[in-house]
C-alpha cells in the first residue's frame, strides 16, 4: 500500500470518530469562548484581568509543576510495570493486566476517599509507623502535594502502561538474543535495545498523561492542599464562588490553549525522533 492509499484509508476509518468527536466537543468549546468575550460589547477584558492576576499566575505555575511531576512519576512507575509485564508469559500477563486496569473500574471519588483513609494522620500508614517506632507518628501525607501526587500517579500509571507495553511487545526477541550472543550484559541490552525501541510508547504515554494532568480537577480538590489547586479548580472557584462566568470561561480557554501549546511541540518532537 503506497502513502496516498494509506492516508486515504486512515481518513476513511477515522472520519466517523472525528465527526462524532467534533459534534460533541466543538459546540461546548465555542460556547465557552463566546462566554469569555460576551458582554455589553465584544471585549477581551476577562482575559486581561486574569493574565494580570497574581492568583491566576500562581495557579498556572502550580498546574505546570504538578502536571510535570505527575507525568514524570507516572512514566517511571508505568515503564517499570510495563517492562515486568512484557517479560511474563501471555497467560500470566493477561492476569496481571487485570490488576493494572483495576483503578479504571473504581470511581475516582472512591479512590480519593480511600487515600484519605490510608494517608491521613490517623490513617493506616501513620498507625503502622506508630506501631513500629512505638511512638505517635503523624506524617502529613494528605491534603498537600504528597497526597496529590500519590492520587495523580495512581490514576495515570495505567495510562502509561498500555502504550509502553505495546512498544515493548513489538520489539523482536531476535534483537535480545543477538545482543546477548555478542556479549552484552542485561544493563547494556536495556540501554541500547529496550529503551530506544520503546520510546514511541513512552512519548505517547508522556504526552497523554501530561495533557490529562493539566485538566485534573477532582484529585487536586480532594487530596491537595490550598496551595496545590490547579487551573480547573480556579475555573470552579470563579464559576461557583465568585459567579464571574466571563473569567471562568477565559481561564478555560487559556487552559485549552496551554494544552495545545504543550502537546504540539511534544508531538512534533516525537514524530522526528521515532
Amino acid at each position: 500500500m503506497n502513502q496516498a492509499s494509506s492516508i486515504r484509508a486512515q481518513t476513511i476509518f477515522m472520519s466517523p470518530a472525528v465527526l462524532v468527536a467534533t459534534l460533541i466537543v466543538l459546540p461546548p468549546l465555542l460556547y465557552v469562548f463566546y462566554t469569555s468575550v460576551h458582554g455589553p460589547v465584544f471585549s477581551l477584558a476577562a482575559y486581561g484581568e486574569i493574565l494580570t492576576s497574581t492568583l491566576f499566575r500562581q495557579t498556572l505555575v502550580t498546574t505546570l509543576i504538578i502536571a510535570g511531576l505527575s507525568s514524570f512519576l507516572s512514566s517511571i512507575l508505568g515503564f517499570v510495570v510495563a517492562l515486568h509485564l512484557a517479560r511474563q508469559s501471555a497467560r500470566r500477563r493477561a492476569m496481571l493486566m487485570l490488576v493494572v486496569l483495576l483503578p479504571f473500574w473504581t470511581s475516582i471519588l472512591v479512590k480519593c476517599f480511600a487515600f484519605t483513609i490510608i494517608l491521613g494522620r490517623e490513617g493506616i500508614i501513620n498507625n503502622v509507623l506508630s506501631w513500629i517506632f512505638n511512638t505517635k507518628v503523624e506524617l502529613p501525607l494528605v491534603l498537600n502535594l504528597v497526597g496529590l501526587l500519590v492520587g495523580m500517579t495512581n490514576f495515570l500509571v495505567p495510562l502509561v502502561v498500555l502504550p509502553v507495553l505495546a512498544s515493548l511487545l513489538a520489539i523482536d526477541n531476535a534483537l535480545y538474543r543477538a545482543a546477548s550472543i555478542m556479549g552484552a550484559k542485561p544493563a547494556r541490552i536495556f540501554w541500547t535495545v529496550t529503551l530506544p525501541l520503546s520510546l514511541p510508547g513512552v512519548f505517547a504515554a508522556l504526552l497523554s498523561v501530561f495533557v490529562m494532568s493539566l485538566g485534573a480537577f477532582v484529585i487536586p480538590g480532594l487530596l491537595g492542599g490550598p496551595k496545590d489547586q490547579m487551573l480547573s479548580n480556579l475555573v470552579d472557584f470563579y464559576n461557583r464562588e465568585v459567579l464571574d462566568w466571563h473569567k471562568a470561561a477565559a481561564i478555560s480557554v487559556v487552559l485549552f490553549g496551554i494544552v495545545f501549546i504543550a502537546g504540539g511541540p511534544l508531538a512534533l518532537w516525537r514524530r522526528r525522533k521515532v
